[in-house]
């Protein structure tokens, strides 16, 4: 996924764009990046985070760095911000988002005349800085940034830093957020709304699905207004977002504690666990929301050792990430064994780390492992947002499970009945992943429970991942 932070300040900016960065680093696993412009002009610093927190790899350079503008990020995969130097002038960009039709935009850059781009180690271009080229491409930065807008296949929401000012551009269709923070001297912008609050910021407003603005330290200036269509990313909630965040006026550890509810009523006593746990962290809330509903005790048969596996996902390797959840998570025998649990996850994807859990649980004592994960089954690989590594759909769990059930050739109208709860085929998929994976019992959560859960507009947010619908 990724996040990003950005201050305008009438002061020296650096040390509140460093803890807000930080506080994006659940969002993103290999690069950290930070950008100021002041008295100096631009500075720029970009480390490896893959091994070791944001904190302590820019501790030199918050000593170093000066400005009184600044964005950062924190990327699952680009090196970012960039420093660009065009016909439009200098400026520094970051960007969250994902591209499908990178190979098209990058033919029509080189159709229009030389062009070339730094290759990263893998071989790959840096998509931000792709974005930056197709910025360029307009004779001015805000027709660069729309232009970039309406081209991209996907999603892209970014912050752009010139020397007077931040353009702040949300994503089209607000797939991702992007919240503005004010104070008397300063303002901010964020992906996360918590993520300035403890630097003494209040909250100043969200961004419209593709609205761009202008930050300055002393105001935000509407560059092209906001668009009317919004499919705001549901998994923000459900898995991605920090607890203590809000999107769209949604706090994220409330919708948890109400898809924890909605997953005890679909239950109505039909199982009778003996305790409730979450898988951790994400699976928490869902699992307080369960027990506070049910009556049913919430505990912690497992607790995730976090001085040394603080992160939630490291690793590109799927071995090393199957190795690092055996590793992080250590059980409370004395609340397994002989105990019948009921476990809630965020959601099942490859179902491999799930599985080794229930086994785990099985192997100290537990008699029963009822599953419920906190969202619908994920049939469709998420085409906007980086929020899963597989590569293919087939590494999902549903998917398997159907190409089994009917073999290469999958239609469309198929694929909606296994997103239909009340399809027999889909209660022969979740009967065979129950099969598969060992549990007791399996209840995915509904998707209408999920976006009554959210509570805003069912057409404001993107279910693309269960339900196939752009």
């Amino acid at each position: 996924m990724g996040g990003f932070f950005g201050v305008a300040a009438k002061r020296d900016c650096v040390l509140e764009l460093f803890y807000g960065i930080d506080y994006h680093s659940h969002l993103g696993t290999r690069r950290g990046g930070m950008a100021t412009y002041g008295e100096g002009g631009f500075n720029r610093a970009i480390h490896n985070i893959e091994n070791a927190p944001f904190r302590t790899k820019f501790d030199r350079d918050v000593g170093e760095m000066k400005g009184y503008l600044g964005i950062g990020c924190i990327s699952d995969f680009e090196p970012q911000p960039l420093l660009i130097q065009s016909h439009l002038g200098s400026f520094a960009i970051t960007t969250v988002g994902k591209i499908n039709n990178f190979e098209e935009l990058l033919k029509e850059i080189y159709k229009d005349g030389p062009a070339h781009f730094q290759e990263m180690t893998n071989g790959q271009i840096n998509v931000t800085e792709l974005v930056a080229a197709l910025v360029c491409k307009r004779d001015s930065l805000v027709e660069g940034i729309r232009y970039v807008q309406e081209a991209v296949d996907g999603s892209m929401t970014l912050l752009l830093m010139t020397k007077d000012g931040i353009y702040a551009a949300r994503d089209r269709f607000g797939r991702t957020p992007c919240v503005i923070g004010k104070k008397e001297d300063a303002y901010c912008v964020s992906f996360e709304s918590f993520a300035y609050i403890n630097l003494g910021y209040s909250d100043y407003r969200e961004l419209g699905p593709g609205e761009i603005v202008r930050i300055r330290p002393d105001g935000v200036e509407v560059l092209s207004p906001a668009g009317k269509d919004m499919r705001i990313c549901s998994f923000l909630w459900v898995y991605y977002g920090y607890p203590t965040s809000a999107y769209e006026g949604i706090n994220v550890e409330q919708m948890r504690y109400n898809c924890g509810s909605m997953l005890a009523k679909r239950d109505s006593g039909t199982v009778k666990p003996d305790i409730v746990a979450g898988v951790p962290d994400s699976g928490i809330a869902h699992a307080v929301g369960y027990s506070n509903e049910s009556g049913i005790p919430y505990a912690r048969p497992f607790i995730k050792y976090t001085p040394t596996w603080p992160r939630s996902f490291m690793p590109t390797s799927q071995n090393q990430r199957e190795l690092i959840a055996r590793m992080k998570l250590i059980p409370v025998r004395a609340l397994i064994k002989d105990k019948k649990l009921l476990l809630i996850d965020d959601s099942i994807v490859r179902g491999t780390q799930l599985r080794d859990t229930t086994e785990f649980l099985y192997r100290s004592g537990a008699k029963e492992v009822h599953v419920r994960p906190a969202c619908p089954p994920l049939i469709y690989g998420c085409k906007f947002l980086n929020f899963s590594r597989s590569k293919s759909e087939m590494e999902l769990i549903t998917r398997r499970v159907i190409r089994e059930q009917e073999g290469d050739e999958v239609f469309r109208e198929v694929l909606d009945e296994y997103a239909d709860p009340c399809s027999c085929r889909y209660a022969k998929m979740l009967e065979e992943i129950r099969r598969k994976l060992n549990f007791t019992t399996l209840r995915y959560h509904r998707l209408d429970d999920l976006l009554a859960s959210i509570g805003i507009e069912p057409c404001k947010v993107c279910t693309y991942c269960f339900d196939g619908k752009e």
